[in-house]
C-alpha cells in the first residue's frame, strides 16, 4: 500500500490539496469522543447545579459552530459549505459521550469537520463542568465513519 502525506510537497513543505479535478458528490462523516467524569459529577450535571447553565445544549451548539469554522482553525482544510451538522451528547455512568454527524456536497470529505465538532463540544463541556470536577479527561476522539456517494455515470 502506497501511503503518503497529501499535505506535503516533494520538498516537505506544507501545501493545500488541489481538489479541482475531483467530482462533487455527497459526503458524510461521523465522529465520537468522550469526557470522563469523576464520581459524583454526573449528579451535579443532572441536578443542573452548574453556574454556566445547561452544559449539553451549550456544548452541542459550540460543536455545530466549530464544524462550520473548521477551515479557520486548521490551516490546510478547505472551506466547505456544509449541508448538515448534528452533535449529540449523552450522559452514561461517569462519562459524557459526544457524537457528531456532518454532510455536504463537495469534492472533499468532511471528516475534519466531524472531528472538530466533537473536539470543541468536549472542550466546551470541560469548560462548563471544570468548577465541579478538576479531574475530567477528554478521551477517545476518533472518526467512526466516512462515506462518499458514487457519482452518477
Amino acid at each position: 500500500m502506497n501511503k503518503k502525506l497529501t499535505h506535503l510537497d516533494a520538498q516537505g513543505s506544507a501545501k493545500m490539496v488541489d481538489i479541482g479535478e475531483k467530482q462533487v458528490v455527497r459526503r458524510t462523516a461521523r465522529a465520537e469522543g468522550s469526557v470522563r467524569l469523576s464520581p459524583g459529577t454526573a449528579n451535579v450535571i443532572l441536578a443542573a447545579g452548574l453556574p454556566k447553565g445547561n452544559p449539553f445544549e451549550v456544548a452541542r451548539l459550540a460543536g455545530i459552530q466549530a464544524a462550520k469554522q473548521t477551515s479557520c482553525l486548521i490551516p490546510l482544510c478547505h472551506d466547505l459549505n456544509l449541508d448538515f451538522v448534528d452533535v449529540q451528547i449523552e450522559l452514561a455512568e461517569d462519562e459524557l459521550l459526544i457524537r457528531s454527524q456532518v454532510a455536504c456536497r463537495w469534492a472533499t470529505g468532511v471528516e475534519m469537520e466531524a472531528l472538530t465538532a466533537v473536539s470543541v463540544a468536549a472542550l466546551t463541556l470541560y469548560d462548563m463542568c471544570k468548577a465541579a470536577d478538576k479531574e475530567m479527561a477528554i478521551t477517545q476522539i476518533r472518526l467512526v465513519e466516512k462515506t462518499k456517494e458514487q457519482a452518477e455515470p
